[in-house]
């Protein structure tokens, strides 16, 4: 048949070319795509997710082409978030109202660039609550298969954020959602409390094993006999149950370390998970007795072995039976560079024998002699549960620390054990006795000593077995055991890190679908065989010594497996199988989740947010947290709200209304009239973690009427500034608009508090002290730098103030004080005079004398008539008035430019910078001095005119005075005109020198007081005195403090300008102190009644603050130069060689000898030691270590470095001074005497140079010991470098080769240093066994007293122990 056309085949050479063709074409038009793509432009979006506090920093970046629909934006947001594409709103974020926007909508395919996207530019968009409900957590697909890459996952998962079990690891940050959700594997699992992965791990072994679970199910739980809380079985019931029922993905474990006794602090603590097992099980057996349970765990877990002795002459055979619970395998035999390769291998090694031969022979109870004998370990039964743990951790020698060894190590899926098993019965009479010789016992193996080499219980031997079977039972046992020995593994419990701590997870096998799953904390997945082989440890390389070191830390610690016997394989039992109380239980936790959920639900719609109330008649404010359900009304919350702050009593409840607050700015947003029945979740836009605004519980006066707040509008606090009162009023607050012009915000002003707009002044304050004054009438509130809240002064006067410049204006200098002033509460003296116009003050040579007589009346009598302080407040208040009244008389008689020579302020006199004459007075002198003295013998010497001018301030206690940055209150003319100042400056030079002098670079003296008034020198740029320009504002008052403050102490209450230097602040004091500011001390007392020493006199006061409390004592205060010593005393043969004796003043340029003969009479009165000035010496004191002895002619700062709280030692001499010459070099020596095992005092050796030979020289000088016998070493720690007289002999370094004394290992460059020595050929003692427990108490006792350890050991780890009554014992009685 010849085929027609249309039927005609077609060549494969042509379908391959067709094909070819098409592939071709694809390919093209996908790259035209691609560069279609290319070139059109793209749009960056940046979204913020603001549904969550954790988030809200957090922020999406995408790319997208401009034609991307908004349907595709959406879910590629939602993908990046892990949120339910449609539970979420994106709305603008360009610095729009986020409010008033419309969100996007999530269903439009319009392009990116049709919804008003702008390609090339960041394109900001927030992710919002949806309808006021949070968005919804896109759960994990659990239809991923099994083999994903997140299931076979195993280790260590990447852990960030919170604490893990070590500082080396840290656990996962879980979200709270990620653990409401059960694991797609089926299985729950476990969060880690802080370091509790050792218990997870094992908790789910125990979990999946069903004979163990079973049989706890079976237990029943009597509440009436145990509290359930107490209660470890009923607990772990609990735990199971949950495990098996709960649809969380994690459950917690609190109540189970609760029963076991435990408080939070157990939580921080790592234990090895081997050790928890042991005691876990202790505890299950002692709660499990008079019950069917009580030998489960022997049942399940309990083998036995034989630990024999055996005579290799006679063949006599001693031995006994021991139980174990698991078999601790060695890793790498000791002294062995190689490691074991495998399980099987190590089980050998186990019950290998070794000889007992040379000084290890026995002594067989036959032979009656030493003989050699074979010792060694067999094993005749093994449990049903076999516990295999590989002793990874070890102890290194060489570094004396503990080290984990990371060596390879296989182990079986299936281990057959019947190899492994004893079989043989020796048949001679001997071998089937028990002995209990000593070399059995230190052989013997029972459970305690084989499970926990690390133990420290040496309490009761537990487990051990002395039963005996017949010969013929043993035989007929062990050989059906023989055939039946197939273990199989299902928990490998891995542990990842070092031996200083790390993470353990488990590895179990499912005994229902034979699947392998990683239990690690909160986290349970799937695994295969091949993640199993993972943990064996190790690396690829040759197993040598030092393979762990480069080896995996993630391998197997403890392994278990199962014996493989279908009459005794259980299952896990079925919920139809459950006995009556297990369901009654899974019935009550169900409920109690449920319940839990609700909550949840409940909890996850319900608003918190601050609460603040200003109390209508306390005027406190108040703030507490409102939690209100989202569905819940405006005009409900309000009434929560009433409640909540105890309003109903004090005051109507339709007198209250919530309103939009920030607490931050202290502003109100909005108020929300109309609203009251509107949810509080679309008022508070949805239910929020944390929200970025407040509530404040508004009230008013029932005849008032509530102000309607709206959105856009700001919030003005306006204060009233009365210039001839002086004074600022409390604020009135009023809302403005930023669009507003300054015109428009006076007249606003003025309708609210009734002064002229035409002659008012506006002054903002934008920030602490940065006033601005509003000039362009037409310039709106924005752009002056209005913002949310603020603050602003207004002043309508009619006064000529307002034509001067602002900065020189009354206005001005008075916000300025204002702005600078601090409430202080000055604690004076019990003892304290009272009165310092007690004391005459000589009249300055050329002055007025009459002005003296007239401004500062003298005060003159006996002590007994001393002013009070009130009195003299008074006084000087009367006397600055009648000197500000002279002083503006002056100015507007047209002397502006009268001289400080010539000015008033020259007669008021203040002895402020009277020499002291005596300055080593102590406070007992002092005050006896101020109390007996005659006021006329405190004449004034004739000072210079920076003298009297620095001391001006201190005339007139109530005076308002004018500072470097201000002027005086008092000191301005009924014109308010520029007026003279007191020291020949008008007030804009002063303003001019302020300035300059805040841009110069400021000195800090850390370490001596200063005498000046806190400037860098005498004279400013100016060339005018210092004391010039520091008038700085200062007010005291009476102030009656709280009850309790003692009898005879009064306070101040000063209002004072915190620039002023504390220099300047004492001098302000003296009239109430009644001594020189060089006489008393200033203590700033801190909030934990914590009283510090203020000594920087060039400081300020701007560290204090409002109401800071400070306490005047009488005392040396120092002067510039000088430096407050602490003097201890050095006893180098005292039980406590460190002892204070006083504190001292030494002063720059002074030498060591001056400050000697000061310390003399200072050390005879204080301290009652009558030394002469050649009898002792100082030294330098480095914690109690002491150090380079200071000759007498050595001088402070010069030869001597020295600083503030500086520490020296005084040590007493028993001869002349030895020391000369720094080029010697001072050393203390102490005998070691090894045949009586004492050391002898210290003895000082004073050495010419750094030379060993000299060193030995002096040694066998003072001790008699032939040159060539000394031996000597260097103490270790700190002064006295006290050391165990059993561990100095062979601890230290003795003898070292070395030629000088300044080279390693020693270093001794200074005097101080200890240096041991000895007798080479006297022996050591040699002690009994309780000589040596004696002396051993003895020296830990002694170094224990003196604060020194025995030895060094790292931080103690903390036994693990569980407390069966569920607590601790406390009880206190009990010794």
């Amino acid at each position: 048949m010849v085929p027609g056309e249309e039927n005609q085949l077609v060549p494969k050479e042509d379908v391959f070319w067709r094909c070819r063709q098409n592939i071709f074409d694809e390919m093209k038009k996908k790259f035209l795509q691609i560069e279609n793509a290319a070139e059109e432009p793209r749009v960056l979006c940046i979204i913020q997710d603001t549904t969550n506090s954790k988030t809200v920093n957090e922020r999406i970046t995408l790319n997208l082409p401009a034609s991307t629909p908004l349907r595709k934006l959406f879910e590629d947001v939602a993908n990046k978030v892990g949120y339910i594409n449609g539970t979420f709103d994106l709305v603008w974020g360009n610095g729009i109202n986020t409010a008033d926007m419309a969100p996007l909508d999530h269903t439009s395919d319009r392009s990116l660039l049709d919804a008003n996207f702008e390609p090339g530019k960041k394109n900001f968009l927030h992710l919002t609550d949806k309808d006021g409900e949070q968005p919804q957590i896109l759960l994990e697909d659990s239809s991923a298969g099994d083999d994903s890459v997140h299931d076979r996952f195993i280790g260590p998962l990447p852990r960030e954020g919170s604490v893990g079990s070590t500082s080396d690891y840290v656990s996962q940050n879980y979200s709270y959602s990620s653990i409401l959700n059960k694991s797609e594997t089926g299985y729950v699992g476990l969060v880690n409390q802080a370091m509790t992965c050792y218990l997870n791990s094992l908790l789910q072994t125990l979990f999946m094993t069903p004979e163990f679970r079973n049989a706890l199910y079976k237990w029943e739980f009597e509440e009436s006999e145990e509290d359930p809380v107490t209660s470890i079985p009923y607990q772990l019931q609990r735990l199971f149950v949950l495990l098996q029922t709960s649809k969380k993905r994690a459950i917690e474990t609190t109540d189970v370390t609760r029963s076991f006794g435990w408080d939070s602090s157990e939580a921080w603590q790592q234990h090895d998970v081997q050790e928890l097992c042991r005691v876990m099980f202790d505890a299950l057996e002692q709660k499990w007795k008079q019950t069917e349970q009580a030998d489960l765990i022997n049942e399940l877990y309990q083998g036995k072995l034989k630990d024999y002795v055996r005579c290799l002459e006679c063949g006599y055979e001693g031995w006994r039976i021991d139980t174990y619970l698991d078999i601790p395998l060695v890793i790498r035999p000791y002294g062995s560079s190689q490691a074991f390769a495998s399980v099987e291998e190590a089980l050998h090694a186990f019950i290998q024998p070794e000889i007992l031969d040379g000084p290890n022979q026995y002594f067989c109870e036959r032979c009656k002699k030493k003989c050699d004998a074979r010792k060694g370990l067999r094993f005749l039964h093994f449990p049903y549960l076999l516990t295999l743990q590989l002793k990874r951790f070890d102890f290194d020698y060489t570094t004396m620390h503990r080290i984990k060894l990371n060596d390879r190590m296989t182990f079986p899926e299936e281990l057959d054990m019947s190899t492994f098993i004893d079989v043989e019965d020796e048949k001679s009479p001997q071998t089937e006795s028990c002995t209990d010789s000593g070399a059995e016992n230190e052989g013997s193996c029972h459970s305690d000593q084989m499970s926990n080499d690390f133990s420290n219980d040496d309490g009761v031997d537990e487990g051990i077995c002395l039963e005996s079977n017949s010969g013929t039972e043993k035989i007929s046992k062990l050989g059906l055991e023989k055939n039946s020995l197939i273990y199989e593994l299902f928990s490998v419990m891995v542990h990842s890190g070092s031996a200083a701590g790390g993470h353990y997870y488990a590895c179990i096998k499912s005994f229902s679908d034979e699947q392998w799953y990683s239990f690690n904390d909160q986290h349970v997945s799937r695994i295969t065989q091949e993640d199993i082989k993972k943990t064996h440890g190790g690396s690829s390389g040759s197993r040598g010594y030092y393979s762990s070191a480069f080896a995996s830390s993630t391998n197997a610690y403890m392994l278990i497996y199962r014996l493989k016997d279908p009459a005794r394989n259980a299952k896990f039992l079925e919920v139809d199988e459950y006995p009556e109380h297990i369901k009654n239980l899974v019935q009550r936790e169900r409920e109690l989740e449920e319940q839990e959920k609700r909550q949840r639900e409940i909890e996850r719609n319900t608003c918190k947010i601050k609460l603040f109330c200003l109390h209508p008649v306390k005027q406190v404010m108040m703030e507490n947290k409102l939690e209100v359900h989202k569905d819940k009304t405006l005009k409900e919350a309000v009434e929560m709200a009433y409640k909540m702050m105890d309003l109903e009593e004090v005051i109507p409840m339709d007198c209250c209304r919530l309103v939009k607050y920030d607490e931050f700015h202290d502003y109100l947003e909005r108020s929300y009239e109309g609203e009251e029945d509107t949810p509080m979740g679309l008022l508070l836009g949805g239910v929020k973690s944390t929200y970025m605004f407040d509530l404040l519980l508004e009230t008013r006066k029932p005849d008032q009427v509530f102000q309607s707040y709206k959105p856009g509008e700001v919030m003005v606090k306006v204060y009233v500034v009365d210039l001839k009162a002086e004074s600022v009023a409390a604020p009135v607050t009023v809302r403005a608009y930023l669009n507003q012009t300054v015109t428009e915000f006076k007249q606003l002003i003025s309708k609210a508090i009734h002064l002229p707009a035409e002659t008012m002044r506006i002054v903002l304050e934008r920030c602490y002290n940065d006033l601005r004054l509003l000039t362009v009438p037409s310039k709106t509130l924005k752009a002056e730098g209005f913002f949310r809240s603020n603050k602003v002064f207004v002043e309508s006067s009619e006064t000529l103030d307002y034509q001067m410049a602002f900065t020189d204006s009354h206005l001005w200098k008075l916000l300025d004080r204002h702005a600078n002033t601090i409430r202080l509460f000055v604690l004076l003296p019990e003892q304290s005079p009272g009165s310092y116009s007690k004391r005459t003050a000589g009249q300055k040579a050329g002055g007025d004398s009459g002005n003296v007589d007239d401004d500062c009346e003298r005060v003159k009598g006996p002590v007994g008539s001393l002013k009070s302080v009130e009195a003299i407040l008074e006084e000087s208040t009367e006397k600055l008035k009648s000197l500000s009244l002279q002083q503006q008389q002056d100015g507007d008689n047209g002397d502006s430019s009268k001289s400080t020579e010539t000015s008033d302020f020259e007669n008021i006199e203040s002895p402020l910078n009277e020499r002291d004459s005596s300055a080593s007075v102590d406070n007992r002198e002092l005050e006896q001095h101020i109390q007996t003295s005659d006021p006329e013998n405190f004449q004034s010497e004739e000072r210079s005119d920076s003298d009297v001018n620095n001391d001006r301030s201190t005339s007139s206690v109530d005076s308002d005075i004018l500072s470097s940055s201000h002027s005086s209150d008092t000191l301005c003319n009924a014109d308010n005109a520029q007026i003279p100042l007191a020291n020949g400056l008008d007030s804009h030079s002063i303003t001019s020198s302020r300035r300059t002098k805040a841009n110069e670079g400021k000195k800090e003296t850390w370490d001596t007081a200063e005498e000046d008034s806190g400037t860098d020198s005498e004279y400013d740029e100016s060339g005018k005195s210092r004391g010039e320009i520091q008038y700085m504002y200062f007010k005291a008052e009476p102030y009656a403090a709280d009850e309790g403050s003692g009898e005879g102490h009064k306070w101040l209450m000063v209002h004072v300008d915190k620039r002023i230097t504390l220099a300047a602040f004492k001098q302000h004091l003296e009239p109430f102190v009644g001594v020189l500011s060089s006489h008393f001390k200033v203590f700033r007392v801190y909030a934990s009644n914590q009283e510090f020493e203020s000594v920087r006199l060039n400081e300020t006061l701007s560290s204090f603050s409002d109401d800071n409390k400070i306490t005047i004592r009488l005392g040396r205060a120092l002067k510039k130069g000088e430096y407050r010593v602490k003097v201890y005393q050095l006893l180098v043969n005292e039980q406590e060689p460190c002892k204070f004796l006083l504190d001292a003043v030494f002063a720059k340029g002074m030498t060591v000898r001056q400050s000697k003969e000061e310390l003399i009479p200072q050390l005879r009165e204080q301290c009652g030691l009558e030394l002469s000035i050649d009898r002792f010496r100082l030294r330098k004191k480095t914690w109690k270590n002491p150090g380079t002895v200071f000759l007498d002619y050595h001088i402070y700062e010069e030869d001597i470095n020295i600083s503030s709280n500086w520490e020296v030692f005084l040590e007493v001499l028993d001869g002349v001074e030895k020391m000369k010459s720094m080029s010697q070099l001072a050393v203390l020596s102490r005998r070691w005497r090894p045949s009586e095992m004492k050391l002898d005092p210290f003895q000082e050796v004073v050495l010419e140079s750094s030379s060993v030979d000299e060193l030995r020289e002096k040694l066998s000088e003072i001790s008699g010991i032939p040159l060539e016998d000394i031996e000597f070493a260097k103490g270790r720690g700190t002064f006295p470098c006290d050391i165990s007289v059993l561990d100095i002999h062979q601890d230290l370094d003795w003898n070292p080769k070395v030629s000088t004394l300044n080279v390693w290992p020693l270093y001794i460059c200074d005097d101080g240093a200890v240096i041991f020595y000895r007798d080479k050929t006297e022996e050591l003692m040699e002690l009994t066994d309780e000589q040596r427990n004696e002396l051993m108490k003895k020296e830990s006792s002694r170094l224990q007293k003196t604060g020194h350890r025995v030895t060094y050991s790292p931080r103690k780890e903390k036994a693990l122990k569980i407390y069966l009554d569920g607590a601790p014992n406390k009880d206190l009685t009990q010794d």
